[in-house]
């Protein structure tokens, strides 16, 4: 199409690094590929770890790792998947960001008619990384509590409801109290405001002064030592995130002082590194969101050409929930 393109970024920084490029013809799949024109696309805190440099990228490069779509095309090789079909994606080649792309097809999930687009490009990221941290990194049990970070965020949004479908008592932080009775009203039996400087004490209060099984940290280098006095011992501290900067160095001993308490800082990829691994995850969080008990709430969304507002927005905290591009 005459008006496809593609957001790409010469050089790290700001949201004024995202410049716009057009695209003269569609990419057509090479062996192993599929063509992907774009229906939605989701925005995520990655994303601007790549434009800043945190995390490397080789330039220039697009940016985005997760959309929704319907495949124009397949290349040599590709027998799963058709033309027409609707699909979606998380992870894999940066690029997200443009109307139409060629990526390899073993990164494409087909969606189910009871996933409609706009859910899924909110939801495969955000909703894959709940998978694994509640059901493979955690192992978290009914009658188990947790302590929840940035609860009304894309990924603490889905935790809160699929811990509490576990049975498991959970602890919400957020932001501001608004964003506490969000907490709330997703079903955490408590949802908290205070400053990181009180949270652990809050939260060994409620706890009768044991901590919670598992802290779920997305925040990073300001919840750190929060997170660390609100495990218990022999607790689970998993640290997912640097939405406030990254997490310092850390001694073993702190661990120990703490409670002798496990600490991982995962990450996606490896949980989904091979396609039966990444179809049957799609399958689990495709399942809890058809049944009602996960909701993927959409709390605002940007024309893919504002992309760098839309990354100013969450980066200041002024979203709720999930984001999306609209192409």
């Amino acid at each position: 199409m005459a008006d496809d393109f593609r957001l790409i970024f010469r050089r790290t920084g700001g949201p004024e690094v995202i410049e716009r490029e057009a695209i003269e013809m569609p990419p057509l799949p090479g062996p192993g590929e599929a063509m992907v024109r774009h229906t939605a696309v989701g925005l995520n805190f990655i994303d601007i770890y790549y434009r800043k440099g945190l995390y490397p990228a080789s330039l220039p490069s697009g940016l985005g790792t997760e959309a929704a779509g319907v495949i124009e095309a397949v290349g040599e090789g590709v027998s799963d998947l058709a033309p027409g079909q609707r699909v979606a994606y998380a992870g894999g080649p940066l690029g997200a960001y443009t109307t139409v792309r060629a990526l390899p097809a073993e990164q494409l999930v087909p969606l189910p008619d009871a996933i409609d687009d706009r859910t899924a490009a909110a939801a495969m990221l955000k909703g894959l990384t709940a998978d694994y941290l509640v059901g493979r990194c955690s192992r978290i049990q009914a009658g188990q509590t947790a302590l929840v970070h940035a609860a009304t965020g894309g990924v603490g949004s889905i935790l809160v409801q699929w811990l509490k479908h576990l049975g498991v008592t959970v602890i919400a932080h957020a932001g501001t109290a608004a964003k506490a009775e969000q907490a709330k009203a997703l079903g955490a039996d408590h949802a908290l405001s205070c400053p990181f400087d009180d949270l652990a004490a809050t939260v060994r209060e409620l706890t009768d002064g044991r901590g919670v099984d598992v802290v779920y940290d997305g925040v990073g280098a300001a919840s750190w030592q929060a997170s660390l006095g609100s495990a218990a011992t022999l607790g689970l501290l998993i640290s997912y995130g640097n939405a406030s900067g990254p997490v310092p160095p850390v001694s073993p001993l702190e661990l120990t002082k703490a409670g002798s308490i496990f600490l991982t800082r995962p990450t996606l990829a490896h949980y989904v590194a091979t396609r039966a691994d990444r179809l049957a995850a799609a399958d689990r969080l495709f399942q809890v969101i058809a049944s009602g008990a996960v909701k993927i709430g959409i709390g605002q969304d940007f024309p893919l050409a504002e992309a760098a507002q839309a990354q100013e927005a969450l980066a200041a905290r002024r979203t709720t929930g999930s984001t999306i591009l609209l192409p």
